[in-house]
């Protein structure tokens, strides 16, 4: 992966966020703010346009975007003092992700960030990718792509930047396997049976990190380490059998490489996504954060164990969906957006998410190599299934 283009020039650089309100976006700001050195030139939210008009006034972007129209033209009203253009929907994402900047944060959620990403990337800017969904539904066009044109996708999950970070200085090593932490979630050490009477609220505590309310429920299904081992699949090249899933409930090592000759090197450090949005966007360079630091008297065990498959289907249905390949993996991300979007409006029970996703996996049409249309096919294809059932 290259270098940031323009890094060390003494040129501040423009970066603009997809999703600047969300928990990223907002932590992504919040490193800009510390350091002062990132001219933000373009922001985009879904609906949270009170947040949006504060990060407005605050950092007097040259371009924003929201998706609906309505609250694009609500906006234009409350902020016309600024004289910043609103667009809106996904002319408006497009838009942003071509907007003049150095650096693109992707952290909306959903597949709606493909588009904007493969924009992005075919007009040479470099993504700081926290949308999971782009290369779990698109990898097979993303990577080429981003390899064609010569880009960076500089991971800003803890875990694939933890790995990202191992993998420096060792340019030419070859990699045995890569070990994807999980904290196990609120649920950990939970059987089936006990499982059955979950509710959102439960569900919605995460023990470690501080996270928005779909990939919490994400984390706690274990959903979300699926999608990772996807993303890890595209982003580092191996074989999905090189991936391992290590449960690590302290939540102190973000993920680790073991290498051909049995050396296993690992980043640690506190519970912090402002770490791997801060290295995303300095890398190769590391700067001063402010936060607590790893505190190694008094940290205490660090325990390892495996992941319940059994009790987490949501994992296991990962790795079959990565095998299948093709449009499959759509189907189960489409499949899980649903499902967990069910269980927060309390449609449906908590172990029904895994059901959905099975069904989903196992109905919908079988495509090999998917471009983006046929990719948003499948997700819509998953959603009309899952509605005549559910």
């Amino acid at each position: 992966m290259a270098d940031i283009k323009g890094w060390g020039t003494g040129i501040m650089k423009k970066i603009a966020v997809l999703g600047s309100t969300g928990s990223i976006g907002t932590q992504t700001l919040s490193v800009i703010e510390e350091h002062q050195d990132f001219e933000v030139v373009a922001l985009a939210c879904g609906g949270n346009i009170e947040l949006l008009e504060k990060q407005m006034r605050r950092w007097k972007p040259k371009l924003v975007a929201v998706w609906e129209e309505k609250a694009a033209a609500q906006l234009k009203l409350s902020t016309a003092d600024l004289n910043i253009p609103v667009v809106w929907g996904m002319e408006g994402l497009m838009e942003i992700a071509v907007f003049p900047a150095d650096i693109l944060v992707t952290a909306i959620v959903g597949m709606v960030g493909i588009r904007p990403s493969i924009a992005a990337i075919s007009a040479g800017k470099d993504i700081a990718l926290a949308n999971k969904e782009t290369l779990v539904t698109a990898g097979h066009l993303i990577m080429p792509l981003a390899k064609e044109r010569g880009i960076s996708i500089l991971p800003v999950d803890s875990e694939h930047s933890a790995i990202f970070q191992c993998l420096q200085g060792n340019k030419g090593n070859r990699i045995k396997k890569l070990y994807l932490t999980a904290s196990g979630g609120p649920f950990r050490g939970k059987t089936r049976e006990e499982l059955l009477s979950v509710q959102v609220e439960d569900a919605l505590k995460h023990p470690n990190w501080s996270m928005g309310r779909k990939i919490t429920i994400d984390s706690s299904t274990l959903v979300n380490k699926g999608l990772e081992v996807m993303e890890a699949r595209w982003l580092f090249d191996v074989k999905l059998d090189q991936i391992e899933v290590l449960v690590h409930p302290q939540s102190v090592i973000h993920s680790a490489v073991e290498y051909e000759d049995g050396a296993v090197i690992a980043q640690l450090g506190t519970p912090d996504m402002r770490l791997p949005i801060q290295y995303a966007l300095y890398y190769p360079k590391r700067r001063s954060l402010s936060g607590e630091r790893l505190n190694f008297f008094t940290q205490g065990a660090l325990t390892f164990e495996r992941p319940d498959m059994e009790t987490f289907r949501g994992l296991p249905l990962a790795f079959t969906a990565m095998q299948r390949g093709g449009n499959i993996p759509t189907a189960y991300n489409a499949a899980n957006e649903r499902a967990v979007a069910m269980f927060l409006d309390h449609k449906i029970s908590y172990m029904e998410i895994p059901e959905i996703i099975e069904a989903a996996m196992e109905e919908c049409r079988f495509i090999e190599y998917p471009d983006v249309d046929e990719i948003l096919a499948t997700e819509q294809e998953a959603y009309e299934f899952i509605g005549s059932r559910w």
